[in-house]
């Protein structure tokens, strides 16, 4: 069997479709973590993957953050499922149970440290020479201590320590465990890019929690003791030291072998990460049914990349999905019906002629039935009103002008047509306008009444042929206007741009570094305190060692406010 982990830094990794993705590994087991999907967000497609089932763990207090989800082969089915370390989110019947002593922290401790969606587990048997035995892979996505949050780096060592009790507390009931995901931490110097730059890299919390997880760690090396005596003193210890690093066991001495690097500076270019992804076992395990261990630094789409792991038995498929399996939530079981199934759409005649046959005579019309279904009620008499001439012009011309308006807006055919400027006729001035109007009124005695007399058609075409002949007598007039207008315009355009170039200037020029001699990158400090909006320049190479010359100088320089 084939098991995989990957912290894909959101679902949207899967561009070339989630299924595709989960092929091209060939493994029985995927785990991924930083999903950044809660549950009304997992659309059908995500969710229920042909040839797999999925097991997700979603972050209930921040949308688009944390998560977990745990894919499986069909062959591979597992026979239980549970959502989080605590088992307070686990339903009867999928309960995987072993949690451990927790008397130190509160319940409400515990329900924070699975609120956030960081833990699937899924109970599998496994197939090998010594019969089936039980195999409980824990899929976790540990929390980063934040430097500037306090509180939240005693968060992710409460999360490593409820980690390290559930997972022993399962060994010791005779389940093989395999723990693995985004631990968050890089153990060892040889896992840092730079572990000279790092204050205190021994002192670090979370690595003297893993030399406390891990069995056969250099401190334990120091010592002078041999695999069989680190074994049976990790045996009889009362905690930690029952899980290997099943990397470093067939790679004990590989070093640059990162899975996870900043995608700000581009450090992946030239190799500069941390591992901080791991695929941990038990001890047993790993030396009885381990093949292979390696990372996939060539798979792209996230800011980590995929660890796997080969193991020389195989699982037993379970006959039917765990409870937590996502083809048994209500959404995506078929079952659920859709309110607008309750609706049917009758059309006007049937339901005319419904209402016919239960309240009205088979005698009347089809007008006279729409007149009592649809009755004017005027004081104690119901009746319909007969139109007046006026009405009907007034009914006839709202039927014109909405034929009109909707065959305007089929015409138009996407929003920027309504934002088109209307086309109107040149017209000198209101003045000469006016005056027009006044003398041709004043020529012609009759025409105040033949105008109210003409249709509306008529007025229109000898208003736009009065306009006309005005624009013929006054063109040389406007002409001359408008020339002087563009004259005045171009006077102030001068002035006015000099003006505005001079307040609204653009970014500075960059600089070139004096290591590559080439231009630089502009930056704006996001970190909080007295330099927060400061703009900078630094080189525009990828962060990489010090002793890599294609990596980025050391180049530094301030912008000034004043330019």
């Amino acid at each position: 069997m084939k098991i995989v982990t990957w912290n894909i830094n959101g679902i949207r990794t899967f561009k070339n479709g989630i299924k595709t993705t989960l092929d091209s590994f060939d493994a029985e087991i995927i785990c991924v973590q930083e999903t950044k999907v809660t549950r009304d967000l997992l659309d059908e497609k995500t969710a229920i993957v042909d040839g797999y089932n999925s097991y997700f763990s979603f972050s209930r207090g921040r949308s688009g953050y944390s998560g977990v989800a745990t894919y499986c082969k069909d062959s591979a089915t597992p026979f239980l499922a549970e959502e989080g370390l605590t088992g307070l989110l686990a339903n009867q019947g999928e309960a995987v149970g072993c949690y451990g002593d927790q008397v130190e922290l509160s319940s409400e401790e515990l329900l924070a440290l699975d609120n956030e969606g960081r833990a699937v587990i899924t109970q599998h048997y496994l197939i090998g020479t010594d019969g089936p035995q039980k195999l409980t892979v824990i899929n976790v996505y540990c929390p980063r201590a934040d430097p500037d949050k306090p509180e939240r780096k005693q968060y992710k060592l409460q999360f490593y320590r409820l980690l390290q009790c559930r997972a022993e507390t399962i060994l010791s009931s005779g389940s093989h465990v395999i723990v693995l995901g985004d631990v968050n931490t890089s153990h060892q110097p040889i896992d840092h890019c730079d572990p000279d730059d790092v204050d205190n890299f021994e002192d670090n919390p979370g690595r003297k929690w893993l030399n406390h997880f891990l069995f056969g760690t250099a401190e334990n090396t120091k010592n002078g003791n041999t695999e069989d005596e680190l074994k049976e003193i990790s045996q009889k210890s009362a905690s930690g030291g029952k899980f290997a690093d099943s990397f470093r066991h067939f790679h004990p001495k590989r070093s640059n072998a990162f899975t996870c690097w900043s995608t700000l500076t581009g450090a992946r270019q030239t190799n500069y990460g941390t591992r901080i992804d791991y695929i941990f076992a038990n001890c047993c395990l790993v030396k009885s049914a381990f093949i292979g261990v390696d990372i996939m630094p060539e798979v792209e789409g996230s800011d980590h990349c995929p660890v796997w792991a080969q193991l020389s038995c195989t699982l037993q498929s379970s006959p039917k999905f765990p409870p937590l399996c996502t083809r048994h939530m209500p959404e995506f079981t078929g079952r659920q019906q859709k309110l607008s199934r309750f609706f049917v759409k009758v059309s006007e005649k049937d339901r005319v002629s419904k209402d016919s046959e239960e309240s009205l005579p088979g005698s009347q019309d089809t007008g006279e039935i729409l007149e009592n279904l649809n009755p004017v009620v005027q004081g104690n008499s119901v009746a319909k009103k007969r139109p007046t001439c006026r009405e009907k012009d007034t009914n006839a011309h709202k039927a014109k002008r909405s034929k009109q308006m909707k065959t305007e807006s089929n015409a138009k055919g996407s929003l920027l047509a309504f934002f088109k400027p209307k086309q109107t006729p040149l017209i000198p001035s209101s003045g000469n306008l006016s005056l027009k109007l006044t003398e041709s009124s004043q020529d012609s005695p009759g025409s105040e009444s033949d105008t109210r007399s003409c249709p509306g058609d008529v007025q229109t075409e000898t208003s736009l042929s009065m306009v006309t002949e005005m624009e013929t007598e006054n063109q040389d007039e406007v002409e001359g206007e408008l020339t002087s207008i563009d004259k005045s315009k171009d006077c102030k355009k001068g002035p006015c741009a000099g003006f505005w170039k001079a307040v609204l200037h653009g970014p500075p020029q960059p600089p070139l570094c004096k290591s590559h001699n080439e231009p630089c990158v502009l930056r704006t400090v996001k970190k909080a305190g007295p330099n927060l909006g400061r703009q900078f320049f630094v080189c525009a190479r990828p962060q990489g060692h010090a002793s890599n010359p294609q990596a980025r100088c050391n180049f530094f320089a301030w912008v000034d406010k004043g330019k």
